[in-house]
């Protein structure tokens, strides 16, 4: 196998429908154990929700999907998450190779503070080589488009990031992830801090761009869960309790436990 593979990106292998695969996979703060002996497996252009209550370790897991886990002080991640065959936790792969692949959205809207709407989106990019202006015109204006921003700041594009409404602002950083072409997008709460409207065009988005790109999505709101993924992870004091369709999920799940949360009984 390549120890290249995960920094070329032009022309991926032919995989199965798995993208995603973890085996084992267990998370440390220090000497606390956050997630437990996970293993699932993730299909390509799919959406994937990770419900459970605060605490249980969906966010914590979802972080180790692209290496964001180590970011943290005395963090250390156990087991194997394979991404198109490979470990992306091998010695010698580029954690930074990682996140081009396997994007991520956050809680917060965060746009680049300093920077106007046409460099938030450009930033990744311009970090990737030299592009000229007119390269770096159209993958901007492909990934607004593909986040459905381009029609409301068109006219913007000198204008502050941060001077966009909350939904348009989170929307500007889904566009900042696609435009280095990710296989993988990783949200981690996309919507929680946004308004009906505003989360209604997001969960709108996130039912499109599967078509392009596979989505991992955690979210508190079972209602989101239901309307817009295929499948469901259920996490419950750091251990994977329930995974299958999200009709199943809901509808007819397995363990009492999963029951008992989708009806509301805790969490």
């Amino acid at each position: 196998m390549s120890e290249h593979l995960i920094t070329s990106q032009s022309h991926p292998p032919a995989m199965p429908s798995e993208i995603i695969s973890a085996s084992g996979v267990s998370a440390y703060y220090g000497a606390f154990r956050a997630i437990k002996d996970i293993s699932l497996n993730i299909k390509q252009r799919e959406v994937l929700a990770f419900i459970g209550p605060s605490g249980c370790g969906k966010s914590t897991f979802l972080r180790c999907l692209n290496r964001m886990h180590e970011e943290n002080d005395d963090a250390r991640v156990e087991g194997e998450i394979l991404y198109r065959g490979e470990n992306i936790y091998g010695a010698k792969v580029d954690p930074v190779a990682v996140r081009s692949c396997i994007g991520m959205v956050f809680q917060k809207a965060n746009p680049f503070p300093t920077l106007s709407v046409y460099e938030n989106v450009a930033a990744g990019p311009r970090l990737r080589g030299k592009l000229r202006r007119t390269e770096l015109d159209g993958i901007v204006e492909t990934a607004l488009q593909q986040a459905a921003l381009w029609d409301e700041v068109k006219d913007k594009l000198k204008s502050p990031g941060t001077g966009l409404s909350g939904g348009q602002q989170q929307r500007l950083c889904i566009a900042r992830a696609l435009a280095v072409k990710p296989d993988v997008l990783l949200m981690d709460e996309p919507t929680s801090a946004l308004d009906p409207i505003s989360t209604g065009r997001i969960e709108e988005l996130i039912v499109e761009l599967k078509e392009k790109v596979t989505i991992v999505i955690v979210t508190h709101n079972m209602q989101q869960a239901a309307r817009i993924s295929d499948r469901t992870a259920f996490f419950l004091m750091g251990e994977l309790i329930e995974f299958s369709q999200t009709e199943t999920i809901f509808n007819a799940p397995s363990k009492p436990a999963t029951e008992q949360y989708i009806a509301g009984r805790f969490g």
